[in-house]
């Protein structure tokens, strides 16, 4: 269900794309982004900064595009939000000392403080490839060119998702392996 809110505005932007055109298509991601907002905060009780943060661009970059009559604008917000993550988790980490992965996922994974930190620093370089690419894809391609890579391009994430997911699992303890030891320990 969750992947389906996840895909839900992508999917009707590239339908809305391929039957009239980037402005029509614009409109209906904005309307589903605000839509599948809604949903999350209905499920959640809570919108993520992340998912704030999306909705915000997504709105300001679609209103930019449609009032203007510019697709350039809704072509580089990805660039704009992966730009803005790599940096906030680079500046969080390096200057600050805050590594806002362990800050969002720590209560619900425990992870040697290294894991964390490797972690980060994967996140701001895939945060930086994303927004290279996106960059690159808006500004030598065409638009269809675009949308077919937002589509496709969702192979990007997923390939980073679950090798980071394979990465961390050697860390993660089995619940039921230490019940069992804290039982065996036991007087």
């Amino acid at each position: 269900m969750k992947i389906l809110i996840d895909f839900f505005p992508i999917l009707l932007f590239f339908g809305a794309f391929k039957l009239y055109d980037i402005y029509i298509g614009t409109a209906v991601l904005m309307a589903a982004t605000v839509v599948q907002m809604g949903v999350i905060y209905a499920i959640d009780r809570k919108l993520t900064a992340m998912h704030k943060i999306t909705l915000a661009l997504i709105l300001v970059f679609g209103t930019l595009t449609l009032v203007l009559h510019d697709e350039r604008f809704i072509k580089w917000k990805p660039t704009v939000l992966y730009a803005a993550m790599a940096i906030g988790l680079g500046v969080a980490v390096w200057v600050y000392k805050k590594n806002f992965l362990k800050a969002l996922l720590g209560s619900q994974l425990t992870l040697p403080e290294p894991v964390w930190m490797r972690l980060n620093v994967l996140w701001v370089g895939y945060s930086a490839f994303m927004a290279t690419i996106n960059g690159y894809v808006a500004a030598y391609f065409s638009t269809e060119a675009w949308v077919n890579f937002k589509i496709w391009g969702y192979v990007f994430p997923l390939i980073f998702i679950v090798g980071q997911g394979f990465y961390i699992a050697r860390y993660l303890k089995d619940d039921d392996e230490s019940d069992m030891t804290e039982k065996s320990t036991q007087p």
